[in-house]
């Protein structure tokens, strides 16, 4: 399929506009370079910082005196700090660079005030720089996912809001008045962090409510977080890059309309514990929400097998698609897990397991960090208008990306269960029960391996071309800044 053409014919949902001279896409890939240089290769680089953490986080489950002496480097330190560095430093920086070339190249417009998306880009690194050693230095907030201390907080914030500015003029300037699918969950995504972010911050750090109402607060902030921004930014993705790539019309304009109020409605319900000293109504709305994800889940089945006709094979016959396709199966086991574990029956078992772990890294990094993977290494040969220094290196991620998230995921979720059917007998001791998860641990410890190598694949590619790119204008530069000074150098 053409790289000119969108990849189905935009839904009437708007207008239709007044005809503008057409924008040459390759002008509007260049219009987006600098920020998402900025956004993609920091992001690369945070990935693999927070491998190291994640390493030495599960090491301690084999080796307990390991760097036991540096209070920088304990488990309660460690484990949320490279948290910190996959969501905040890599999952939210991809899912904005790709947010931005899409409301470009969908508006056939080019990126509104790219310097300034790029300062908000570096504003928001050192928001990450800021708030990660805040965690190691013992500033954590004690707030799971939303650890960064305050100061770190506003920088993160200012640097989004610097993006999220310019993203919503881009959109507002796009000569295609028409809307396509990934358009709707993409303005939905920009503004929604903003406002569950300000107030997860204002409610947990500032005002400070009390009691129970601060956990309920930072579980209504978690879901929104990391099923409704990252589902709305990845959705957006898959059913951009599905039809584009398998070069055909996306299925189903209404059931990717559906999985778009579905999980703007119900999405952020989830997380509340049906153990927790809670109103009862606060877990059965929670279990009911959970539930009612598996109709989303259905629908984007639906749309994406429709798009394929059927033919679940294309996803391999493009590097990208390889990883999307791999999302996309992460994001229906994933929800599937999820949807089961409301069941009081499930929750029993599954609660305070090493389940739920293994659910929510296939949520976040099984389904977003895998279509991110495939959009970057689709968008970046584009805006740099140059290739992977090498394709066998992409194919190779792939491979150790998906050998590991599955070595994690399928360990853990089993130990978990086990774990937690072994919690159900007062006659076993605490001590055996843990004891018992050391064998799922040591092959989740092999995953992480995996999942580092394939962090390092994809940061050496990157950076390479970057480098490549840059070497090869600052070659041009020089040889045209030259070019009047060589005839007078050769003069006798």
């Amino acid at each position: 399929m053409s790289d000119t053409s969108s990849p189905s014919p935009p839904s009437s949902t708007g207008t239709q506009g007044v005809a503008h001279s057409p924008i040459a896409p390759a002008d509007i890939d260049a219009s987006c370079r600098l920020p998402l240089v900025v956004l993609f290769l920091g992001a690369a680089v945070w990935l693999v910082i927070g491998s190291a953490f994640a390493l030495v986080a599960s090491l301690k489950f084999h080796a307990p005196g390991l760097l036991a002496d540096s209070a920088w480097l304990t488990y309660g330190r460690v484990r949320p700090a490279g948290f910190n560095c996959v969501v905040y430093g890599f999952c939210i920086p991809a899912g904005l660079g790709v947010a931005l070339w899409l409301l470009a190249r969908l508006g056939r417009t080019r990126l509104a005030l790219p310097g300034l998306a790029t300062v908000g880009a570096l504003c928001w690194n050192f928001g990450v720089v800021a708030g990660v050693w805040g965690i190691l230095a013992g500033g954590s907030t004690g707030f799971e996912n939303l650890e960064m201390p305050p100061y770190a907080a506003r920088l993160v914030f200012l640097g989004y809001l610097m993006i999220v500015v310019w993203a919503a003029l881009t959109f507002h300037r796009r000569r295609e008045r028409q809307l396509f699918v990934s358009q709707w969950y993409l303005f939905a995504a920009l503004f929604w962090f903003p406002w569950i972010y300000s107030t997860a911050n204002l409610l947990l750090l500032t005002v400070r409510v009390r009691g129970m109402a601060q956990a309920v607060v930072a579980w209504w902030y978690a879901d929104n977080l990391l099923v409704v921004w990252l589902g709305l930014v990845g959705l957006a993705a898959v059913f951009y890059f599905v039809p584009k790539l398998s070069g055909r019309e996306l299925h189903s304009r209404y059931l990717a309309l559906m999985t778009f109020w579905m999980l703007i409605l119900f999405g952020s319900w989830g997380g509340i514990p049906e153990s927790a000293p809670v109103p009862a109504w606060m877990p059965v709305s929670s279990a009911v929400a959970a539930g009612l994800g598996i109709v989303s889940i259905i629908a984007v089945a639906l749309n994406v097998h429709g798009t394929l006709g059927g033919q679940c094979s294309k996803l391999l016959t493009h590097p990208s698609l390889r990883f999307i396709g791999f999302g996309v199966v992460a994001f229906l086991i994933g929800g599937l897990m999820s949807a089961a574990g409301a069941l009081s029956e499930v929750n029993h078992v599954t609660q305070f397991t090493w389940y739920t772990v293994a659910r929510s890294l296939l949520n976040y990094y099984g389904f977003f960090a895998m279509v991110m993977f495939g959009a970057v290494y689709y968008i970046v040969p584009r805006v740099m208008g140059i290739e992977f220094p090498s394709a066998k290196l992409v194919r190779a991620h792939f491979w150790v990306a998906a050998a590991g998230i599955l070595l994690f995921v399928v360990p853990l979720a089993a130990g978990g269960i086990v774990q937690g059917l072994r919690l159900q007998h007062a006659s076993l001791p605490f001590n055996d029960i843990t004891q018992g998860t050391l064998p799922f641990l040591r092959v989740s410890t092999t995953g992480d391996l995996l999942i580092a190598l394939g962090h390092l694949m994809f940061l050496g590619n990157l950076a390479g071309l970057v480098m490549r790119f840059y070497r090869a204008r600052a070659v041009s530069a020089w040889a045209a800044a030259t070019v009047e000074i060589k005839p007078a150098e050769a003069r006798p």
